[in-house]
């Protein structure tokens, strides 16, 4: 099949953790023999934001680690007609401008013979509908939702009569266990700061536990404010900035434990929806805490996968007792490991989305607007 995907970016992850999940996706797809062409915007803010901070070498960089991934760049004038030509299935990811998802609705309404879908991987549908409702999706076959709350909003809504779940998962053919000669410290983070999405969140699992037992500790991120930035000063943590995503698993194998700090959105109204870092973390082999948030879905065993602090004190208490019991610690990294490959990798997403095109492709039977 030829499967042509419209993404934000597939070049960089700067602030865009979808990266992970849309790279796995390509790179499944095409070894399993499809055509797949991606195509992102040449002047994305993504990469723009990552040209400034560090250079073109990041180009480079990415090529070095994923030379089976060529993008291409489109410009709002090209002639879509041409960028789709042949298509099977056309994906559209969420972070793309409103005018060319309008567009390529009108192509579909014209009878074009490809499945076109709507992708989402945010949480604006249940924190801001209004955006949403800048898009025009009525030309399109449905929308991929990574959790079924989302998905249940677009059907609720009215913004789109099909609609499935379709989870992130981890590209375990990059993110697997590592071995490092000598551990760095004892705990490492990768994730961004959030505006004030969790800045509480961050002080009370992260940063106060950390400074409170001492640990050696160190955060990667981008968009840290200058008081986000002292804060962690000040508990002894070591700021490393941006992480290329593609070097996350050498940086966990490098540390003994890390925590997930939900943004507040996924707590309070997103049950079901642990974001890709959790995937990460257990495909890496890491020892995982989290902080709260509702697995509604049944995603994870948690207290086997991971072990929850449902506050700071149990956050502090939960990382000694990972740091001190080396039979816990790889009890847990073992569990996570092996849910991620029974359940949650990039060739089970591509598996449930071939059905989805199946059940389209059969008309007489009932179709669901479920994941």
């Amino acid at each position: 099949m030829r499967f042509v995907l419209f993404y934000h970016s597939l070049i960089s992850d700067w602030n865009h953790g979808n990266a992970h999940f849309l790279r796995g996706i390509v790179r499944e797809l095409s070894k399993r023999g499809h055509d797949v062409r991606v195509y992102e915007p040449e002047d994305g803010w993504s990469l723009a934001s990552l040209k400034a901070d560090h250079g073109e070498r990041t180009l480079g960089e990415f090529a070095a680690a994923f030379p089976d991934l060529t993008p291409r760049f489109h410009r709002p004038d090209d002639d879509l007609d041409e960028l789709v030509r042949n298509a099977d299935a056309v994906i559209v990811h969420e972070w793309n401008d409103p005018t060319l998802i309008a567009r390529l609705g009108e192509l579909k309404s014209r009878e074009a013979p490809f499945r076109l879908f709507f992708h989402d991987t945010h949480h604006r549908a249940a924190g801001a509908p209004e955006e949403i409702k800048r898009f025009d999706l009525s030309g399109y076959d449905g929308v991929l939702a990574y959790g079924r709350v989302i998905r249940d909003l677009y059907v609720k809504n009215g913004w789109t009569k099909l609609a499935w779940t379709w989870h992130e998962a981890a590209d375990t053919s990059h993110f697997f266990p590592r071995r490092a000669d000598a551990k760095d410290g004892d705990l490492v983070w990768v994730g961004n700061w959030g505006d004030d999405e969790r800045t509480a969140e961050m002080h009370e699992f992260l940063i106060e536990p950390v400074a409170r037992l001492g640990l050696r500790a160190k955060v990667h991120g981008v968009r840290y404010p200058d008081e986000g930035r002292q804060a962690l000063k000040d508990a002894g943590i070591e700021y490393g900035g941006w992480l290329a995503n593609h070097r996350v698993p050498e940086t966990f194998a490098k540390y003994r434990v890390t925590v997930h700090v939900p943004r507040r959105p996924y707590v309070k109204v997103l049950p079901g929806i642990p974001t890709i870092r959790v995937f990460e973390a257990l495909a890496c082999g890491v020892p995982l805490i989290s902080a709260p948030w509702n697995d509604a879905e049944s995603l994870f065993t948690p207290g086997r996968d991971y072990l929850v602090a449902r506050n700071g004190a149990e956050m502090q208490n939960q990382l000694r007792r990972v740091l001190d019991d080396p039979v816990l610690a790889s009890s847990l990294a073992e569990h996570g490991l092996a849910t991620i490959r029974k359940r949650h990798t990039c060739a089970h997403r591509v598996d449930e989305l071939l059905a989805i095109l199946e059940e389209l492709d059969q008309p007489t039977r009932s179709r669901r607007a479920a994941g």
